[in-house]
């Protein structure tokens, strides 16, 4: 059941500055709405899926704050028509969404699944219909478990199998998809998963998740290559989570490390995918931990991009005291103790396009959790609201400044899963009871489609200024 459906419930309009914003960006801007297969599906168990590597670690004593788990979290799978519908009311002209690797192919390997592929073709057909484009992510961190049980991504043999899934989503899907990228953020996979251990499948080795690193990268590449090679006709890209690295203090012993974090979260992607290479000096930081890279595989890697997706949410501070932290440190926070920081969108969008060259690209994720309170069928959220503004402000200052962005997605369309925390912070434009599954449009919902239906209308009615950009 959906609550608040008119956009005109409990005077959530457009104020003055937030239509002038809206009037800033061209003609064919794409404004758009985002989740991920594990946070939003459920059905986990259902129509021949197989398990996942966050089902088995969802399992572990521990390792999720409240205990919980994916197996119903959203009932997307159930209620897809929907929350397609919903996507819709948003006035959003673009859903970005991820195919859940086991529900397709439940070993990682073999057989596919059908009834799995059944379910994205509805949603993807659904979606269109209502005039939505689908923009798909191969992989949002759910390795099938029988592919880990083999090595996972520390297995060179699973960047194998990736772009054989790959070919084969593409062959049914990339007709009618807007884009399809091949990872959503592989630093969180390599690092969280397979270093810190606070993520599936939870591994605590710095050298292995190095090697998965390269792993990533390379079934990226060859995935990029053998769609290609298959005629796909959607735009072929990646999405990377970046932030700019801010040393904690001027310290020298600060600025080094601050350069070294840098290196390891923006640099080591950005300069295989577009360079070839990685960089030399965090090779020389990482000594015996550095990955095993075969002959051709940094050839392999650097396949052109159509498009990159860049997923941000605050900056980073880095130092010997405390490496790469997200604390706001007494400044304005969000629910997950992130900063607020909208100019480091603007700086690492600016900065990215000084130091490469780009192709076309996406803020495919930005948004925040703040404590949601639904209060007579009403979920109040200004601290939401404020924080899209000044991002979304934050991007149109690089767009003006000559940044090729093409389109903006709010993380998240629902309240869901949020890994490690379970159900505990809630991220979406649209509030879920999770005892009944009923949706609430909260207030930023509302102010959402009041800016999209904006910049619609005011682009529609002046020329556009984009400049197009091709790969290089």
């Amino acid at each position: 059941m959906l609550m608040n459906p008119d956009g005109h419930a409990h005077g959530a309009l457009l104020g003055p500055e937030a239509g002038a914003l809206a009037e800033r960006f061209p003609l064919g801007f794409v404004w758009g709405v985002a989740t991920s297969a594990y946070q939003v599906e459920g059905a986990a168990h259902e129509d021949g899926r197989g398990d996942s590597i966050w089902d088995e670690f969802c399992r572990r004593p521990g390792a999720i704050k409240d205990g919980a788990s994916g197996d119903r979290a959203c009932d997307h799978y159930h209620r897809v028509a929907e929350d397609i519908g919903l996507i819709a009311s948003l006035g959003a002209n673009a859903y970005r969404f991820s195919i859940a690797w086991a529900r397709v192919q439940p070993l990682g390997a073999g057989a596919w699944n059908e009834k799995g592929f059944d379910f994205y073709e509805r949603l993807v057909d659904g979606l269109l219909e209502r005039g939505v484009a689908p923009y798909l992510t191969l992989y949002h961190w759910d390795l099938p478990q029988a592919l880990q049980e083999g090595g996972g991504w520390a297995n060179r043999d699973t960047a194998e199998r990736f772009a054989e899934y790959a070919v084969e989503v593409a062959r049914r899907l990339g007709d009618r998809a807007a884009s399809i990228a091949t990872h959503n953020e592989p630093w969180v996979v390599a690092i969280l998963g397979h270093q810190t251990g606070t993520f599936a499948p939870g591994l605590k080795s710095q050298k292995v998740a190095i090697q998965v690193s390269h792993h990533l990268l390379l079934s990226h590449g060859w995935a990029l290559r053998a769609m290609r090679e298959q005629h796909c006709a959607a735009p072929l890209g990646i999405v990377l989570n970046q932030a700019p690295i801010h040393a904690a203090t001027d310290s020298p012993e600060d600025l080094a490390r601050a350069r070294v974090d840098d290196g390891l979260t923006i640099r080591w992607y950005m300069d295989a995918l577009l360079r070839g290479r990685y960089p030399e000096d965090v090779l020389e930081f990482l000594g015996e931990d550095a990955p095993q890279v075969a002959a051709g595989d940094m050839d392999a890697i650097r396949q052109p991009l159509d498009f990159l997706g860049i997923n941000y949410y605050t900056r980073n501070i880095s130092g010997t005291g405390a490496p790469l932290a997200l604390v706001g440190n007494g400044r304005e926070v969000t629910d997950m103790g992130w900063e607020v920081f909208p100019g480091g969108l603007t700086e690492l969008l600016l900065r990215l396009k000084a130091d490469y060259c780009l192709p076309p690209l996406y803020v495919t994720e930005n948004g925040a959790a703040y404590l949601d309170r639904l209060i007579d069928g009403r979920v109040a959220d200004p601290e939401r609201i404020r924080y899209l503004h000044r991002h979304i402000a934050a991007m149109a200052d690089a767009l003006e400044s000559g940044v090729d962005v093409r389109g903006y997605f709010v993380w998240s369309l629902l309240d869901n899963f949020e890994w490690a925390d379970g159900y505990t912070r809630r991220f979406g434009l649209i509030f879920v009871d999770y005892a009944t599954q009923r949706r609430t449009l909260k207030d930023s919902a509302l102010w959402y489609r009041a800016f999209c239906s904006r910049a619609r209308a005011t682009a529609a009615g002046a020329p556009s200024t984009r400049q197009g950009r091709s790969n290089g």
